[in-house]
């Protein structure tokens, strides 16, 4: 990457610090700011980081049965070729970005970094000569500091007692300043920012992104942008947030994944000049629909994120699919033959991108390789139609169980990724089961 630095730093000679970045797990961006004379040094010989900081909790604590089995080992971690880019920060461009992933000891692929296990399906995809095409829609709420303001879902529930003003352009004139800025820090960073629109809920927001047959750069930029969105909120006095569900009684943050296939001729498989699509389209339908449950601690990370899945809410409750439904888990858009994709559907805002594409991805292969045919379409409202048993798991503790069980994760993610992930899940889930809240106070202390 020494061309690739000598570039950078003669088109941004303001540059003055680097943030290396990767995310763990839940996510969440570790690493550490460089100052640009050691630029040089990380790109060729990478940066030494714990293994288990890839596995940290949700509040950034070892899982001692992680940690502690191998003497908590340092991995490698190794810059990501084409990442640098500057960060436009309120003054201008003086600090850059750049990814990272993680090998280990041996400088083979470790499988604790969300970013090799997404590597993996890809692989598994070009050795079939097929390239998957994906988009992201991505939903978060902007709300006010909580120390100025009081509990969020309180303040915001007051300002918004009926609906969030749908699709109304209003509401985005009101966040102007921001959105702005927001745009601009897109473009330095050459992010594919598709525009913006205002969602279902009181202060939800999506952004749309640009569709790529590059789908590890796709999870890339997600990352970015979550990070700039973050940011610039910040600057403005706001909070951004990617809590599946922040407030009662209102639809949640999702995190939709657009999906079609590509053969070496650029043909999309999915389309066979028909309405309904091809059979491949059917068989990864069919995949995705069997993998769905067993990926749900993907889908649905966090305590909170099961808070979602409720009927009407926008967020599905069952594996089951449709044309152009979008009260499915799966919904096959509308438009144009050679567009025919997979609209996926369960994920939460707080998903790490990585495994969400991988997960969805997994389901696809699952669906190619074993032919596998879905029920038929739902039209119409899919919450009236749930089939009795037939449900995605609703608490954390079954999603962990099915995952850590799960052949088909250990297949497609590996399985030093499943007990890594289900391990950090575990003691997460158990900090929450330690805990009592402030609805039980107030519903119990004095009865």
């Amino acid at each position: 990457m020494d061309r690739e630095v000598e570039l950078f730093l003669k088109a941004y000679p303001a540059v003055t610090m680097v943030e290396a970045l990767i995310t763990d797990c839940n996510g969440v961006a570790r690493g550490k700011w460089i100052p640009k004379t050691k630029l040089n040094t990380v790109t060729r010989s990478g940066l030494k980081l714990p293994k288990s900081a890839l596995a940290l909790d949700i509040w950034g604590r070892d899982v001692p049965e992680l940690a502690f089995e191998n003497g908590d080992m340092d991995g490698y971690c190794m810059a990501v070729p084409g990442s640098l880019t500057p960060v436009l920060g309120p003054n201008g461009v003086n600090q850059a970005q750049l990814l990272m992933t993680m090998t280990d000891e041996e400088h083979a692929p470790f499988m604790g970094d969300p970013r090799q296990v997404l590597s993996g399906v890809i692989d598994r995809f070009r050795r079939m000569g097929l390239r998957p095409c994906v988009a992201v829609e991505l939903e978060f709420s902007l709300l006010p500091d909580p120390g100025k303001e009081g509990l969020l879902s309180d303040t915001m529930a007051s300002k918004h007692d009926v609906g969030g003003n749908l699709y109304a352009l209003n509401e985005l004139d009101r966040v102007e300043p921001m959105l702005d800025a927001l745009r601009a820090l897109f473009e330095v960073q050459g992010l594919p920012y598709e525009g913006i629109i205002k969602e279902a809920a009181p202060s939800q927001f999506e952004i749309n992104m640009a569709h790529s047959a590059k789908t590890m750069q796709v999870a890339d930029h997600i990352i970015k942008m979550q990070r700039g969105i973050r940011t610039i909120a910040k600057r403005f006095g706001l909070i951004a947030s990617f809590m599946p569900k922040p407030m009662d009684n209102v639809p949640g943050n999702g995190m939709h994944v657009h999906c079609s296939l590509l053969d070496k001729r650029n043909n999309n498989i999915f389309n066979d000049g028909t309405d309904a699509g091809s059979q491949h389209l059917r068989h990864a339908v069919g995949g995705a629909l069997d993998m769905m449950a067993d990926s749900m601690l993907v889908f649905a990370p966090s305590y909170n994120a099961y808070r979602r899945f409720q009927p009407g809410n926008h967020a599905p409750t069952f594996p089951a699919w449709g044309m152009d439904n979008r009260t499915t888990a799966v919904r096959i858009p509308a438009g144009p033959h050679q567009a025919k994709r997979i609209e996926h559907r369960v994920a939460g805002a707080d998903a790490n991108p990585y495994l969400t594409l991988a997960v969805v991805l997994a389901g696809v292969l699952k669906g190619l390789d074993s032919q596998n045919e879905p029920p038929e379409p739902i039209a119409g409202n899919a919450y009236d139609q749930q089939p009795e048993g037939d449900t995605l798991p609703t608490l954390m503790g079954d999603a962990i169980d099915r995952f850590s069980s799960s052949e088909a994760i250990a297949n497609f993610l590996s399985p030093q990724f499943q007990r890594i992930y289900a391990l950090t899940k575990r003691q997460e889930l158990a900090e929450f089961g330690s805990r009592v809240t402030e609805f039980e106070l107030k519903t119990y202390l004095e009865i």
